[in-house]
């Protein structure tokens, strides 16, 4: 592929993540400016119905749901644009709305929404902090105070090679000796 054909795809891809982050305030409160009349259950744009999905009016199921969404999408384009290290702990708040938007989208009659995705953000959690942490010791170790793991264990091995021909040289001076004393 030639260079003129990357940079133009590289900016049309830039171009269009930039699109969608500038849109979120709008994406953000659409709610307020879809033309959904007051009091309606369904609504339907370019042959898609939307419910009210036991929020009552639908104008406030798309409340729910885009104050979900938005959210969701500046995290995934973070975390798939992010060059940092730390960047998985962004798994954990994207993982919170994208749980919050899976219960906002099969709400019940229940009137709880957003209590109970905590416990398997819990569970994610419990998997991305350690992840994270030990990336940064292994980064500070390397980085900050000088140590390379692998240098250490090459250095280690060469010791070892080196106490066990100690030891073999010793063995064969020993032997030496005895069959000297021998004749």
């Amino acid at each position: 592929m030639s260079k003129k054909s990357t940079v133009r795809k590289r900016f049309i891809i830039e171009g269009a993540v930039a699109f969608i982050i500038a849109i979120t305030p709008i994406l953000f409160y659409c709610y307020k400016y879809l033309p959904i009349p007051p009091g309606s259950t369904t609504w339907t744009y370019f042959g898609i119905e939307f419910k009210e999905n036991n929020f009552g009016e639908v104008s406030t199921a798309i409340y729910y749901y885009f104050n979900k969404f938005v959210p969701l999408l500046l995290l995934v384009i973070w975390f798939v644009t992010s060059k940092n290290w730390w960047y998985h702990a962004i798994l954990i708040p994207l993982s919170m709305y994208s749980f919050q938007l899976f219960t906002a989208l099969n709400y019940s009659n229940s009137e709880r929404i957003d209590e109970n995705e905590i416990l398997y953000v819990v569970a994610v959690t419990m998997v991305v902090v350690p992840v994270v942490y030990f990336i940064r010791i292994k980064l500070v170790d390397k980085h900050v105070h000088g140590i390379d793991l692998d240098a250490m264990d090459t250095e280690l091995q060469i010791l070892k090679e080196k106490e066990e021909l100690r030891k073999e040289r010793e063995k064969l001076e020993q032997r030496q000796k005895s069959v000297s004393k021998k004749m």
